[in-house]
């Protein structure tokens, strides 16, 4: 989640009792610090991840790189959730990159010697076919729903049937907040409060998802390309509703927004997630109908976009999948909140590999566990079920009490569970009664080859209370956890965890923002992604002010090893940004990646805003990126 989403909800948030805390607003990170050290020490050294099929391909959000394709030939790109698969002997993926030297602020996207980084496809773009794209003038509604929407954030590859993915694909983009130098707003800015209709069209138009088809030409440089697959989802579409809480939430819903990190599911689906509990940009829709977990099928095949409510109600990062030997699946989901709690769905069904349309309904009916991470190194996943687990009528809900200081009385709101749908619609309230672990801040997820589950913590500045997954009071520059589930089972629901890296920078005076990284220091880590060749990679969202990147610099994109917790600097964003998204081709010679809300000069076309858009960052002897 951007500094920019932060404030766009701010308003909203307040007027329902959920503080925009100092320091969750990015450029307040530099304040003084309490001088009180934790230590921490990482616990355990990770051996290397097992080699796992390239036979798709991810982006932000989810980690299915095993992925076999649909048998329809509806493959996902996939991240590496699915445990495992070996790759024939090919290219050597050995990470051989030149790190980028530290504080790199130039107003550029700056990669290694022997790197590009080439502009794809920016906000206010072409995108469906017959669209006119942005063209240096503000844009207002229709035009902008057929255009690239704003604030690009997650996003996956997915496979084409019949297609050599290495060289065609589609790529789905999420977008999370508005582009507001492009658009046709009264004064510049939107305000809901008093947007004129078309104001409002357009606002809630350029969120949402893109869905592009892209291709390489002969050079191996990227383009977007005209075709029937491209299509835009914003939040001005109808969306269905299904699950146990539809009852309540209504046949179906008018718009998704706030769309932050996403995920594939084994069947080739794009989970887009929505990273808000309420309709901010036209607040006259029912809050009810926002905080899920969108279903989308990039191939057309599954219909009506689908808001899956079994997978629960709170601020979505993303998703990320385990898939075991028959095919039983979990779904990994973290609440960026400040704090929020970590979460899985497991379906009641398995997977079938031979049906893709069989899967279609398989979110809507499963369990959906929270994390506890206990003091010893241990953790439960604790069942979110009406009647289980203290989910009743005059239930406590203790609220967010990691921010209060200790010896604060902590009093509770009561709360009624009557039905499941109360338990899914109040997830963040039934999490706490059940006594899940308030983290900092969950961002993005992954799953490894070898079936250890990573997220990133962003950052809690205003943390008064710790425990042991979250050792830091005043937590301005955020950590890493990582867990292996009981038996390596995605239906576990006992698992074991450690750190692996507290971030900060030992320059910094206050002891507690000094971390651990080994390498390359950083702060903020939030997209993270292991590839299918076992190689870790970080996303920043740091603060953009001059004493947050007199430190880090702009906010970059790291490879960290697994085994010896070295940070090695990949790329580099421009000024103001934040780097999120990764997405790659299977045999890993382009990465996809997002720079989101550029404030400098950085433009895709001179003379005109910057805008977001997605890069395609490439070597330019044709070699594996990274390698």
């Amino acid at each position: 989640m951007s500094y920019l989403t932060d404030a766009a909800r701010a308003a909203s948030r307040e007027a329902h009792g959920e503080v925009t805390v100092p320091g969750q607003m990015f450029d307040a990170i530099v304040a003084a610090n309490p001088a009180r050290r934790t230590l921490f020490k990482n616990t355990m050294a990770l051996s290397m991840l097992s080699i796992f099929g390239a036979s798709a391909l991810t982006a932000c959000g989810g980690d299915n790189d095993n992925t076999p394709p649909a048998p329809d030939g509806g493959g996902t790109g996939g991240g590496n959730n699915g445990g495992g698969s070996e790759v024939p002997a090919g290219p050597d993926y050995s990470v051989t990159f030149t790190p980028l030297g530290n504080k790199i602020v130039a107003d550029t996207v700056t990669v290694p010697q022997g790197y590009v980084a080439e502009i794809l496809y920016s906000a206010g773009d072409q995108c469906v076919i017959g669209s006119v794209g942005y063209s240096g003038l503000p844009q207002v509604h229709p035009a902008t729903e057929l255009q690239a929407g704003s604030q690009h954030d997650g996003m996956h590859y997915f496979a084409i049937p019949g297609v050599d993915p290495n060289k065609r694909g589609l790529l789905a983009i999420n977008h999370e907040n508005l582009d507001s130098k492009i658009l046709g707003f009264t004064g510049g800015k939107y305000s809901a409060a008093t947007a004129t209709d078309v104001e409002k069209k357009t606002a809630l138009s350029t969120v949402g998802v893109s869905v592009i088809e892209v291709e390489r030409d002969a050079s191996g440089k990227w383009s977007v390309k005209p075709s029937a697959y491209n299509k835009r989802y914003s939040g001005n579409t109808e969306y269905k509703v299904s699950g146990p809480a539809a009852a309540v939430v209504g046949a179906s819903v008018i718009g998704t927004l706030n769309n932050c990190a996403s995920g594939p599911t084994p069947w080739g689906t794009y989970l887009t997630c929505e990273e808000s509990t309420d309709n901010y940009l036209d607040p006259t829709q029912a809050e009810e109908g926002y905080g899920w977990v969108v279903e989308i099928d990039p191939l057309n095949q599954m219909g009506t976009p689908t808001k899956r409510t079994a997978m629960g109600r709170f601020d979505h990062e993303n998703t990320a999948y385990m898939l075991d030997d028959a095919n039983r699946v979990a779904f990994y989901m973290g609440d960026d909140g400040t704090p929020g709690c970590i979460y899985k769905f497991v379906p009641r069904k398995a997977y079938d590999p031979a049906n893709r349309a069989a899967n279609f309904g398989l979110l809507d009916d499963g369990t959906l566990y929270v994390a506890r991470f206990n003091g010893d190194g241990t953790g439960n996943w604790i069942e979110l079920t009406q009647g289980k687990n203290g989910l009743v009528a005059g239930a406590t809900d203790p609220g967010n009490f990691t921010q209060l200081a200790t010896g604060t009385v902590i009093s509770g709101t009561l709360v009624d569970f009557n039905t499941q749908a109360d338990v899914l619609i109040k997830t963040k309230a039934a999490a706490r009664v059940a006594g899940g672990t308030l983290m900092d801040r969950p961002e993005w997820i992954t799953v490894g080859g070898d079936k250890t589950i990573y997220c990133t913590l962003t950052n809690n500045s205003s943390r008064k209370r710790t425990d042991a997954a979250n050792p830091r009071t005043s937590n301005r520059h955020g950590h890493i956890v990582r867990w292996t589930e009981t038996g390596n089972s995605p239906l576990a629901t006992t698992f074991n965890w450690s750190l692996l890296l507290l971030a900060g920078d030992p320059s910094i005076a206050a002891a507690n923002e000094k971390g651990n990284i080994v390498g390359h220091t950083f702060s903020s880590p939030d997209g993270i992604r292991v590839d299918p060749q076992n190689r870790l990679w970080v996303q920043t969202d740091a603060g953009t002010g001059s004493s947050t990147t007199s430190i880090f610099g702009n906010n970059s994109m790291y490879y960290v090893d697994q085994a010896t917790g070295e940070s090695k600097r990949f790329l580099v964003g421009p000024v103001g940004c934040e780097i999120t998204g990764i997405g790659y081709t299977p045999d890993l010679t382009a990465f996809f990646i997002n720079i989101q809300h550029p404030e400098g000069a950085w433009s895709t076309t001179a003379g005109w805003p910057a805008r977001s858009a997605t890069v395609v960052v490439r070597r330019t002897d044709g070699k594996p990126v990274g390698a």
